[in-house]
Formats: C-alpha cells, structure tokens, sequence
C-alpha cells in the first residue's frame, strides 16, 4: 500500500501572482469590449457625409423620412436605415410610422450594394413603429409587432431579426436625428446619425448621396456594439 502523503500548504505569492494575472486579464477584457464598437461603426462625420441634403419642411422639424448610412468594421457590412414618421392627429407628441433595414454585406468601399457573390447578402426588412418626442426635441422611435422581410437580393434574408429602437435628439438647425439603437441582441447603444431626407406626406425616399459637413456628435458609448 503507498502511504498517505499530506498536501503542501498553499504559497501566498503564488496566489496573489494569480490574483495580478486574473485582474490584468479582466481589465484587457472589459477594455477590448469598450473600445471595440466605436472603431466599428466609423465616426459621425463619415456617417454625416454620406447622406443627402436636409429637407426643411414649414413649421415641421420631425414628421418626414429621415435616413442613416453606416458601415460596420467588426461585421464588414452597410446598413441604411430609413425612417418614415408622421405625428398622430390630435396628439403631437406622439409618433408612428414605419422603420425600413436595407442591410448588405461589402468593404468599406461598398457604400452602394455591390454585384452578388458567394457568400454576400443584400436585403431589406421593415416594421411598423410608433415612439413620442418631448417639447425640448428627445425622440423615442421604436419598431412593434412582427417586422417583415421585403425584399432579398442576394442569398437568403436574415433567419430572425430584433426590432429597432432608437433614441436621441433632433436637431432643428441642422435637420439631424443624432441616436443610438438598442435592438437587445447586435446593437447596443450603436450610433446612428439621421437626416430628414423628405418632408410629409411622403411615400419614398432618394437614395444616399455624398454631402460633406462637418459635425462634433458622438453618444455617449455604454456597451459592446457588436453583441
């Protein structure tokens, strides 16, 4: 029979070596997933100069089709959203309409949907949406009900997809939607500038045009954008 042997007593610098390691571990984790999602979605001002000119509408500064044009780094894929708002009769402070994803997968370079290939997508989703802005212009826009798949160009369309929610601020001087979207699965507080592109009542929009101007706006970032 082996004897029995008895257990050496634990070294405490080992442990508190362990300890510095774990801790420096989980400080480059929690830094990766700060920094992350503001190198993924490119700057305000790349989002600015890919939108057309604001339409300025009498006495309306929110009713309107507004859109957004971003590329993300981490998914290598563009995403325009577009906006369509109208305000409810007898209660202005209320909002709905509809919200429309045309989302394709490319480089930075493909800032309009490219030729098909293996392995690509291009297609377009919509909801319907209703949402409320506040006196000093704080907008709520948010998807509801089933959204629905519109259009696919290239492969299938997306097997499911969390609704849309953005929130932020209208600028009237400048005609721009500056939010953030919070779908509950990839977008967590991911920036998303909107120009009006179109005043009410409307039925289409242009498409993205180049239109340069420069801008100092960026959210506040509070989570992980690619999550």
């Amino acid at each position: 029979m082996t004897p029995a042997t008895s257990a050496s007593p634990r070294d405490p610098r080992r442990a508190r070596r362990r300890r510095r390691i774990s801790l420096l571990v989980a400080a480059t984790c929690f830094a990766s997933a700060w920094l992350v999602p503001s190198l993924g979605h490119g700057t305000i001002e790349e989002q600015r100069a890919r939108l057309p000119p604001a339409a300025e509408c009498e006495d309306e500064y929110v009713a309107g089709v507004w859109r957004s044009h971003t590329y993300s780094e981490v998914y290598r894929d563009w995403t325009v959203f577009t906006l369509t708002i109208r305000r409810v009769p007898g209660q202005p402070g209320q909002l709905v309409g509809t919200i429309q994803n045309h989302q394709w997968s490319g480089t930075p370079q493909d800032e309009e949907p490219p030729p098909c290939s293996h392995g690509g997508y291009d297609w377009i989703v919509s909801m319907d949406a209703r949402g409320s802005v506040t006196p000093d212009n704080r907008v709520f826009f948010g998807g509801i009900g089933m959204w629905r798949l519109d259009e696919v160009r290239c492969q299938g369309g997306p097997g499911g997809y969390n609704l849309d929610n953005f929130t932020g601020v209208i600028d009237p001087s400048i005609l721009e939607f500056q939010s953030v979207n919070n779908d509950g699965g990839r977008a967590v507080d991911e920036p998303a500038v909107f120009r009006r592109i179109r005043c009410p009542p409307v039925e289409s929009a242009q498409s993205p045009t180049v239109n340069p101007r420069p801008p100092a706006f960026y959210p506040e970032m509070r989570g992980c954008g690619w999550l």
